[in-house]
């Protein structure tokens, strides 16, 4: 029987996805961080002209790998997933393949995926965004800190092909957020190094100097003194003494709370943004899923 989902199911579901999906760290990293927790507009399971060639089966053969187990339509066009497109969107085909030389049949949230990601792929090639060569190189050395694709490949145990192509999609949809979304995404404060010593209350200019160079426009650099005091950091050290050659290291905890809570904040405003994007696009698309094992 056929059964519709609607936002709150789906977003329920995506919401725990990290630890559900069993596939490389590569993967999850490069790709699933930008479109988890997304939800699709709607989507239908066990469509029955799908359903019957895979119905009580948990493995397929090797025949069996380009047989289509979903379809998405989006923009009025049609498109396929088959069961290598799953496998390969989470993992290697050798990682699921048994003594038997099975395959052990992708559920039906990797299909999701891979049908939600080729939409925002399309959105993005809409958009004009492309990835060249070298981008993905710069991409691959930001995200993993090799640039060597078939290093990333080997580690991970993706073909080559398979790992340039995760990456690239990934890049495609960074690109595309950047694009659509006017919140920059923050890059996370550096915690203060702990004393050597374990002593937090003697003071010196590293830690003064760490706290200085996150107040930002709270502080008056020319004159060594806050320029307003309707701030955060304000806030926190102002029954504190400290000066740009003096601090402790709790002061400078102190002073990373203030700026972790400031990028915890901008973070979700930035990623809430590209959610709304992403569920406005996702909302205009359908997908049927197969009966697939668990």
């Amino acid at each position: 029987m056929a059964a519709k989902h609607g936002a709150n199911a789906e977003s329920s579901k995506a919401a725990g996805a990290p630890k559900a999906l069993g596939m490389p760290v590569v993967a999850v990293a490069v790709v699933i961080a930008l479109v988890v927790g997304v939800l699709l507009g709607h989507f239908v399971l066990g469509g029955s002209v799908l359903s019957a060639a895979f119905a009580g089966k948990t493995s397929v053969a090797e025949g069996d790998l380009d047989q289509v187990i979903a379809t998405y339509t989006y923009k009025g066009k049609t498109e396929s997933v088959t069961v290598r497109d799953a496998i390969e969107s989470q993992t290697s085909l050798d990682a699921v393949k048994d003594d038997d030389g099975n395959y052990t049949l992708p559920n039906a949230d990797s299909a999701l995926a891979v049908a939600r990601n080729k939409i925002l792929e399309q959105v993005a090639a809409d958009e004009g965004i492309t990835v060249s060569d070298d981008e993905l190189s710069s991409y691959a050395e930001q995200i993993l800190g090799v640039s060597d694709i078939s290093q990333i490949a080997s580690q991970y145990g993706l073909s080559e092909d398979q790992a340039k192509e995760v990456i690239r999609q990934s890049a495609m949809m960074y690109k595309l957020k950047d694009k659509v979304c006017s919140s920059d995404t923050p890059t996370a404060p550096t915690a203060p190094d702990a004393p050597a010593d374990n002593d937090q209350d003697s003071a010196n200019a590293t830690y003064g100097a760490y706290i200085v160079g996150l107040l930002g426009d709270e502080w008056d650099s020319a004159n060594n003194t806050w320029a307003r005091t309707d701030g955060e950091y304000y806030n926190a050290l102002k029954d504190e003494s400290w000066t740009p050659d003096a601090a402790t290291y709790a002061q400078a905890q102190m002073a990373y709370s203030v700026a972790y809570q400031k990028y915890a904040q901008a973070s979700q405003t930035a990623s809430s943004e590209w959610t709304n994007y992403v569920n406005g696009i996702l909302t205009g698309a359908s997908i049927q899923i197969a009966t697939l094992g668990a």
